[in-house]
């Protein structure tokens, strides 16, 4: 469970933050959420699926790294191998608070047993006076987006839903080795429907400005293959 703090200049003066990329940092991880803002980017390195997190009502989209649990198959001995690393990866170890009391004012908070998260050999978070370092302002904005694109994943999954663009899939796969596996678990565009959709259904999503996410992700589906092959060649 994370230990999850409000960052402040006072007890974590001489904090500082591993910026690079790695298994031992916490990015050996087979997916992670993205946001239907960075789909265009999104969509030239990863597949993009849904799936439901805990009790939320609504899927939540996610860029595949993997094929199983724990497997990221962009992590090689000079980092992240991928034209684009998702906002989600690059914020950690910082997270979003927003205070009680209705504000809308957003809070820079850290995940202080994060492996990221050091007092040696890492970026600082803090100037030697308090003041913010590039850094952290560069981390503020970035969190500043997902706060604002975070707010699109639940209207952009329920318009999907009401318009049933969402099913299942399952992909089997046999390496050249002979291993065989299934993905399973998550949904993704049902393509017959999209393209029955009636020009006025097109033009509400047009109008919510969610059909070029929704093209990115049927787009994204192409790099199952990629991955695949990226799995081939780690075998």
């Amino acid at each position: 469970m994370a230990n999850r703090v409000q960052l402040n200049n006072i007890d974590h003066a001489a904090l500082e933050v591993n910026r690079g990329w790695g298994a031992e940092l916490g990015d050996a991880v087979m997916a992670c959420p993205v946001f239907p803002s960075e789909f265009r980017q999104v969509q030239s390195s990863y597949p993009i699926v849904l799936s439901r997190i805990g009790e939320e009502p609504f899927y939540r989209p996610f860029a595949l790294f993997g094929l199983q649990q724990g497997e990221n198959l962009f992590l090689d001995e000079e980092g992240w191998d991928a034209l684009y690393v998702p906002l989600y990866m690059r914020m950690q170890p910082f997270l979003i608070g927003l205070p009680q009391g209705g504000t809308d004012q957003m809070e820079v908070h850290i995940d202080l047993d994060h492996p990221r998260v050091t007092r040696d050999g890492g970026e600082r978070v803090f100037l030697e006076q308090g003041g913010q370092t590039p850094f952290l302002s560069e981390i503020a904005g970035l969190l500043g987006d997902v706060h604002e694109a975070e707010q699109q994943v639940a209207p952009f999954s329920d318009m999907l839903e009401e318009m049933g663009l969402i099913e299942p899939f399952t992909l089997d796969v046999e390496l050249r080795s002979g291993e065989t596996g299934r993905l399973a678990g998550y949904s993704t565009i049902a393509e017959e429907r999209l393209t029955a959709l009636s020009a006025e259904e097109l033009g509400r999503l047009q109008g919510r400005g969610y059909l070029q996410p929704l093209f990115m992700m049927v787009a994204s589906m192409n790099q199952l293959g990629s991955l695949v092959a990226r799995k081939d060649r780690a075998a």
